[in-house]
Formats: structure tokens, C-alpha cells, sequence
């Protein structure tokens, strides 16, 4: 395969991280997984899913094979060039500044009454919370998922404290 130099993305090591820590897999596949974990921390396009990989797999970071017979499906794994590069780049102490999106947050710097948006917000973080659980409780009965245990038990706290926070904030008829 032809061997390019691409600038790695955050979103590159991503990719590189979903298919390290579940394997060989399509497109499709790597979709889902990252809807399945990582999407709760760091939301990645859906067209992402499918344009990323080939980009990643022409600089030589990933191989992808297609099925023989079937539906001839193309499979990323990664290679040594893309391992290297994602422990290099897990081991590097510098981290981008956390970023926050939250439409409640700008709805109510826009001028939204927050009595309305509260109670649908709270709702949220707990089925959030809850969805973590069950993938929590899925990945403890697996072994060697102990990355991905790690990362849904600093999710499920994280949703825990935005409940306990927007509890602070909440209006005086819901406290």
C-alpha cells in the first residue's frame, strides 16, 4: 500500500484506538463501536466512520483487506506503523484543553427561560448514566477490556456529577 504522510488527528487516534481495542472490523463496524463507546466522550461524524479509515489505511497506519465472497466487505486492522503511533501518541503528557458543547448551556446564554430546559437535561444524564452501566456490566464479563472499563467507569462518574450539578442549579419547584 502506498505510504503517505497525513497529519494524525485527534479523531485519527481515535479510529486507530477503536480498531486496537476491538479489532479487525468494517466501516460499519467501527461506527458502531464508537457510537458504543467513545462517542459518549468524544463525538466523531458519522461520515468519520467511513472516510478515516481509508485515509488512515493509504498512510500506512491501518491494512484493510476485502472479503473473498458475500457482501466483499473492506476490513481495517492496524498495523505496526499505526500501533507505534497510537502508543506514541497515548504516552505524550500534552493534552488540548477539554472542550464543552451543550446547547442548554447556549440556549441559556441566548436568552432561554433554564426552568423548562432542566428537568429533559437531568433526564438525559441519568439514561446516559444508566446506558454506561449496561456496557459497564458487558465489558466486566469480557476479558481483556479493562481499557474500555477504565473509560465507561470515568463516564458513568462524570454523568453522576452533571446530575449532582444540575441538582444545584435546579429550580426551586424541582429541588
Amino acid at each position: 500500500m502506498k505510504d503517505k504522510s497525513i497529519k494524525l488527528t485527534s479523531t485519527s487516534y481515535a479510529l486507530l484506538a477503536v480498531i486496537g481495542e476491538f479489532g479487525e472490523m468494517t466501516s460499519y463496524d467501527i461506527k458502531g463501536e464508537i457510537e458504543a463507546s467513545i462517542e459518549n466522550f468524544w463525538p466523531v461524524p458519522h461520515t468519520t466512520a467511513y472516510e478515516e479509515p481509508v485515509r488512515l489505511a493509504a498512510a500506512g497506519y491501518l491494512s484493510s483487506r476485502q472479503e473473498e465472497g458475500g457482501r466483499r466487505r473492506r476490513l481495517y486492522s492496524l498495523t505496526d506503523r499505526g500501533r507505534e503511533a497510537l502508543a506514541a501518541w497515548a504516552a505524550e503528557p500534552a493534552v488540548a484543553p477539554p472542550q464543552l458543547r451543550d446547547e442548554v448551556i447556549l440556549k441559556i446564554f441566548a436568552g432561554a427561560d433554564p426552568v423548562p430546559l432542566h428537568a429533559p437535561r437531568v433526564k438525559f444524564h441519568q439514561e446516559k448514566c444508566a446506558e454506561l452501566e449496561g456496557y459497564l456490566e458487558e465489558v466486566r464479563a469480557t476479558s481483556g477490556m479493562e481499557t474500555s472499563e477504565r473509560v465507561l467507569a470515568l463516564g458513568i462518574a462524570y454523568q453522576r456529577k452533571m446530575i449532582e450539578l444540575l441538582e444545584e442549579f435546579a429550580p426551586p419547584d424541582e429541588r
